[in-house]
This record gives structure tokens, sequence and C-alpha cells, in this order.
């Protein structure tokens, strides 16, 4: 009889590194925040992915880097906090990337008998001559990680199986820790979060997503219906202006991006209501950051 294996499994790497991509891959549902922009993911969000008889707790975190503002130190605090409660480390390098990178995430970890990966992405992005390069780079680490595997999602080759068999072999032997059908130990609250939040970086202009966050005021859950009222939080009036938009056009492409996402991931018709409110400094007041559930 085959002994269940459970453990956490942290994916780090700089912003916009790909780990977002590779964890609704691997779980094969959009769970993880997307954007093209850099520093989409502000908060550690577990999903969890069954493979065979090993129970894969994967940790999204925020890129790891370094800035003043205290929303930036809260995120750099939530990846250090997943290197130190995981079983494994993944760690994103992109093959454009310098190694500089991964050194950096050498010197972070502070727990050295964790075991690490290193997943080479966006292959996909260089020719085969240009990832045997960058494997080489690499190898003067060896003695420092467990494997290095090129990946992409769109390229193909390395599986979704074979991927998630290399991590399993650095599990322990543990019961599962949720009910194998979760998806999420989130709440449905903080995935509607995340989902105005990506509807947000996918609809307005650059400065808005990084000046914004959302705050959900009420989900009405019913059979086949949420009502779910929500409040995007800006710093300027200007701001606000800009996201209402002439004639409220750019807050309803935003609600409705939003909602088509919500309803994908719900399987529930959506009735979304979005409101718009100024908080001057919000990025910088520990207790309105709480409140919109960055917990120091």
């Amino acid at each position: 009889m085959s002994s269940q294996k459970c453990g956490f499994v942290a994916v780090v790497g700089r912003p916009n590194a790909g780990k977002s991509t590779l964890l609704n891959f691997l779980s094969e549902y959009k769970l993880a925040m997307v954007s093209k922009k850099a520093q989409a993911t502000r908060k550690r969000m577990n999903i969890i992915v069954m493979h065979k008889e090993s129970q894969v707790v994967f940790v999204d975190t925020p890129g790891i880097h370094r800035k003043e503002k205290l929303l930036n130190q809260f995120m750099l605090e939530e990846a250090m906090k997943a290197l130190g409660d995981s079983d494994l480390h993944i760690f994103l390098a992109p093959v454009t990337d310098s190694v500089e990178h991964y050194k950096d995430f050498l010197e972070m970890r502070k727990r050295k008998d964790i075991p690490h990966i290193i997943l080479l992405t966006k292959v996909d992005r260089a020719d085969n001559k240009r990832v045997l390069q960058k494997l080489q780079e690499y190898s003067e680490f060896s003695s420092e990680f467990k494997a290095i595997i090129p990946f992409s999602v769109k390229r193909g080759g390395v599986t979704k199986d074979m991927l998630l068999s290399e991590i399993s072999k650095y599990l322990p032997e543990h019961p599962w820790l949720y009910d194998s059908e979760l998806l999420t130990t989130e709440n449905i609250r903080d995935i509607y979060k995340e989902l105005i939040r990506e509807a947000i970086f996918e609809k307005l202009s650059d400065e808005i997503p990084y000046e914004s966050d959302v705050f959900i005021d009420k989900v009405d859950e019913k059979d086949n219906l949420d009502v779910v009222t929500a409040s995007i939080v800006v710093e300027k009036d200007t701001q606000k202006r800009m996201i209402i938009g002439k004639g409220a056009q750019s807050i309803k492409r935003v609600g409705k991006y939003a909602r088509e996402q919500m309803e994908e991931f719900s399987g529930k018709k959506i009735y979304l209501d979005l409101n718009v409110i100024v908080r001057k400094g919000w990025s910088r007041n520990k207790s309105f950051l709480e409140d919109l559930g960055y917990i120091f």
C-alpha cells in the first residue's frame, strides 16, 4: 500500500517571473492572478493540486523585491514567510534573466535545509542554444539545487505529470491536510477580490493598478447567483475619475471583465456592484492595509 504524501511548496521568483501562470497550469483552474504587469500578486495564496498519492499545497507568493512603501514591505514579508514555512522551494528563473536574481534568492534563504528546484521559465522565448547556455550558467550552483528544469506552458515538453512527479519526491510522508476536492484554502471573498484586481490590471492604464486595491463589502450567496458589492480603493480624486471614465465607460469595462472571470470560477451568475472610493495614503496606512486583509 502506497503512503500518502503532503507538503507545502513555495513558488518564488522576481516579479513577473511566471508564478501565477505556472500555478494555473498545474491546477487546471484560474486561481492565481495573471498579469503582464509586475507585482500583481500581493498576498500568499494556497493552491491545492492532487498527484497520485501526493497532495501538493502550492503557495503563490508576491515577487521578491525590495521597496520602501509599507505595502511593498508586506509583500516581501509574505514571500519570506512562505520560504520559511514550506517543505520545498521552486525558484522561477526566466531564461532571459541574469543568474544574479538566483544569487539573491540563495542569500535570502534563511533555512538552507529546505530543498529547492529551479524552473527555467519562458523558454519559448529563446532558441535551444540560449537555453543550453543558461543551463550551463546555473551549473556552477549544482550543489545548491536538486534539479533544474526548462519549462514553458506554451511550448510543451515537460508535462504537468512530469513536473508534479519531480516535486512529489521532496514532500514528506504525511496524511493529506485537505479534502482532495478542494482547490484552494482561500475563501470566496478573497478570490473575488483578486479577480476584480486582475480586471483593474487588464483594463486600466499602468498607474492605476499599483495605486489601487479592492475591498469586498458584501457577498450574498444564493443557489445560482452571487450578489457582490465591492469598492475599488484609490489614493487620489484624479484616479477615481480615471477609473470611472467618461460616461462610466471605464468602470463598466472593468466590471464586465471581472464579472466574467467570477462567473467562470464560481459556475454561477454574478451581479457585481462596483464603487470607487478615495483613501489618501492607503498604501502607507497600516490600519487600512489590515482592513484590506494585509495582516502584518
